[in-house]
């Protein structure tokens, strides 16, 4: 072989070009696109009827909208759930009759085939409005908020849920939750902690569901978003402490640490795409009165090609009837 030919470039395999080739080619070599399948349906629980920054759902609302999305093929649904009574031990979100516990209920009874994903939280049951417990000091008491919040857990999915949610950012939590429910018997129910980014976009959410911090914005133990590697530490360490998958938030902000994860991890990994996203992204049509919801879909599509085994948002009734 002479030196000439030897280092002469190798011509390259070039793609399919989609100017040159046929529209059914085309189709043939697209990559596979966001369905229903690929959502979950965030619900926000109030007792009545309620006028607030985001849309809600009473109990009497519930199984039409369960059928809805089961119908167009949603596959789970995540609850969130205000509570009316609040003390210092936010032990209130464990009686059998809570809002949450006959929302699971509701939603179980309506769409069996439907996983229920739920969040295990204070910040609804504390009369500071804290996602965890305070010492006589104030400062943060790590074994008594896993001590409510995996009893949180165990009660959720004696209700029925199929997934329940860690969302203080302790990570004792994790561990705290998957002990307490195999402890229970509830070997079959999965945990999926909140791994967070602190931002200004769930402001629509806390005023929603009264889960404002009386002391202002709670950043405690929610990541910095400038710490990716944290973030990313965080999530791996939750699954060593058993958590089956993780949800990321807010979803636009996490597609460089859900290519990180997608790499180092099987664990499914679930976009939470947040108030602000849902009322930033999105907007209702007045000829038509439909939510344009076209942003969304971009996104969620990105997130799926970024690893994403599927998104968690508030417009999921929309896209669905979009995409179908």
């Amino acid at each position: 072989m002479t030196a000439t030919a030897e280092h002469r470039p190798r011509a390259t395999t070039r793609a399919t070009s989609p100017l040159r080739s046929r529209p059914a080619v085309r189709r043939l070599l697209e990559p596979q696109t966001l369905t229903p399948a690929d959502l979950s349906m965030v619900l926000l629980v109030t007792e009545e009827p309620a006028d607030r920054p985001m849309p809600t759902v009473t109990l009497a609302e519930i199984p039409a909208v369960m059928r809805d999305a089961a119908r167009l093929g949603i596959p789970s649904v995540k609850l969130f759930a205000e509570s009316s009574e609040r003390d210092a031990t936010g032990e209130i979100s464990l009686e059998s009759d809570t809002l949450m516990c006959r929302a699971i209920r509701t939603c179980k009874e309506a769409e069996p085939s439907v996983a229920v994903m739920t969040e295990t939280c204070l910040c609804s049951y504390t009369a500071d409005g804290l996602c965890y417990l305070t010492d006589r000091h104030g400062r943060p008491d790590v074994a008594a908020t896993v001590h409510v919040s995996s009893s949180q857990a165990v009660v959720h999915a004696e209700a029925g849920a199929d997934i329940v949610g860690p969302a203080s950012m302790l990570l004792g939590t994790t561990g705290g939750a998957r002990r307490a429910l195999d402890e229970m018997g509830h070997e079959g129910v999965s945990v999926m902690p909140h791994v967070i980014f602190w931002s200004s976009l769930y402001d629509g959410f806390r005023l929603t569901m009264g889960a404002t911090p009386k002391a202002g914005a709670n950043r405690e133990f929610q990541i910095n978003p400038g710490k990716a590697d944290q973030f990313v530490d965080t999530a791996l360490r939750m699954e060593a402490a058993g958590a089956d998958m993780i949800l990321l938030e807010p979803a636009q902000f996490t597609a460089d640490v859900l290519a990180t994860l997608r790499g180092v991890t099987r664990a499914p990994l679930f976009p939470f795409s947040v108030s602000g996203e849902y009322t930033s992204m999105t907007r209702v049509e007045p000829e038509t009165g439909r939510r344009d919801v076209r942003l969304l879909v971009e996104l969620f599509t990105m997130l799926k090609r970024a690893g994403a085994s599927g998104s968690v948002t508030y417009a999921a009734l929309d896209i669905a009837r979009q995409l179908t």
